[in-house]
């Protein structure tokens, strides 16, 4: 059976978690990070180097890289649904989840770091101010893709790009920021708390 190791919280970990319901993958799962087991011990960086969750085991496969775990994981059990074989769809598939760990990512972790974690490195107003507006810059760019679309980020059908988007667009709802009206990304945030495993996974269990 499928081994997940990383804890329920972490935001890369629950993309595993809402993939792993849309497929009704069994799994088991032990919790690794902070405030769990520590990732920081020989036994984990065997496994990651980096130290990080989340992590699988399927096997004697072990893959790390929360976007790479999902396309492997779509890949092996033949949902070509939420992630196509043809090279075009594939691709802007896959276009949307490197965006989304690169672009939207390093916008919003300063204002993140600050804000919700409370980090004592991340005090500075206006690297803050900064991150709050690149993020709220990049939310727009999305925002002009779903009026595209009218549905999901990449067409009329729910792939592997709205697992990755979908849990950062729950960030930013969440987040205590001022925000841009952006009438086609809430429509998307309530389109996706039709499914069950994103209420459960996406927005940490609140209906």
């Amino acid at each position: 059976m499928l081994q997940l190791l990383g804890k329920s919280p972490s935001i890369n970990v629950r993309k595993v978690l809402w993939l792993c319901a849309e497929m009704e993958l069994p799994y088991t799962q032990q919790e690794w990070g902070t405030g769990f087991q520590s990732t920081d011990t020989a036994d984990f960086r065997a496994l990651n180097p980096n130290a990080m969750v989340p992590v699988i085991r399927d096997g004697d496969f072990v893959l790390w890289e929360s976007n790479a775990i999902c396309r492997y994981l779509a890949a092996q059990h033949g949902r070509t649904d939420l992630l196509p074989t043809a090279p075009q769809p594939r691709a802007l598939v896959e276009q949307w989840m490197d965006w989304q760990a690169t672009e939207l990512n390093n916008a919003w972790r300063y204002t993140f770091m600050a804000l919700v974690r409370h980090s004592p490195a991340h005090t500075d107003p206006a690297a803050i101010a900064a991150s709050t507006q690149s993020w709220n810059l990049h939310m727009q760019i999305l925002e002009g893709q779903l009026q595209k679309t009218g549905a999901y980020v990449t067409g009329a059908d729910f792939t592997l790009a709205d697992i990755v988007l979908g849990l950062a667009t729950h960030r930013w709802c969440m987040a205590p920021i001022e925000r841009p009206e952006l009438p086609a990304v809430h429509a998307y945030y309530d389109r996706l708390s039709l499914r069950p495993g994103f209420r459960l996974h996406g927005r940490n269990g609140t209906p």
